[in-house]
């Protein structure tokens, strides 16, 4: 990792933490981002990223479904979902439907979306705000990117381990 991690926003020098979370409000991965960089291409990144071991074999690395905000729409991470047959819960911006609509009969069919899978996408802003709870990832104190990651990533464990410990 290196110092590109750090964007030029108008609040100065920042960066983007872009993450999957299940429906415990666990993390599953982690990616850091400069400030000015876009959601939609770490959408793919991010799904990379999820394994999740079970008691026996292999890690899984496919959820059954994805639910992701509208800036995550794009053609791209729509036919990257379908390749890989995980269900995309992921509403349309209302650009991406007009254009489609003036397209006619070539254009694309209407994205649904299952509105019950979207209602729990708030566990990704939960787990946001579990993480920011630790004050130094939520006014990002450390000057590189290595070390903020770090605090990501103990926070994340830390989450983790509690929930684990409330299960016994």
């Amino acid at each position: 990792m290196n110092q590109a991690l750090l964007g030029r926003s108008r609040g100065g020098l920042t960066s983007e933490i872009h993450l999957a979370a299940d429906r415990k409000c666990r993390p599953l991965s982690l990616v850091l981002t400069a400030g000015q960089a876009a959601d939609s291409p770490q959408f793919v990144p991010v799904l990379q990223k999820i394994r999740v071991r079970l008691p026996v074999g292999r890690p899984r690395t496919r959820p059954d479904a994805v639910a992701a905000d509208k800036a995550y729409s794009s053609r791209a991470n729509r036919s990257y979902l379908r390749k890989r047959n995980i269900k995309a819960v992921i509403p349309e911006k209302k650009d991406q439907a007009a254009n489609r609509k003036k397209k006619g009969r070539r254009g694309a069919r209407p994205t649904c979306h299952d509105g019950d899978l979207y209602k729990e996408r708030n566990t990704v802003e939960r787990l946001i705000n579990k993480l920011k709870a630790w004050r130094g990832i939520a006014t990002r104190y450390d000057k590189t990117p290595e070390s903020y990651l770090a605090g990501l990533h103990l926070r994340a464990s830390m989450i983790w381990i509690n929930d684990l410990l409330k299960a016994t």
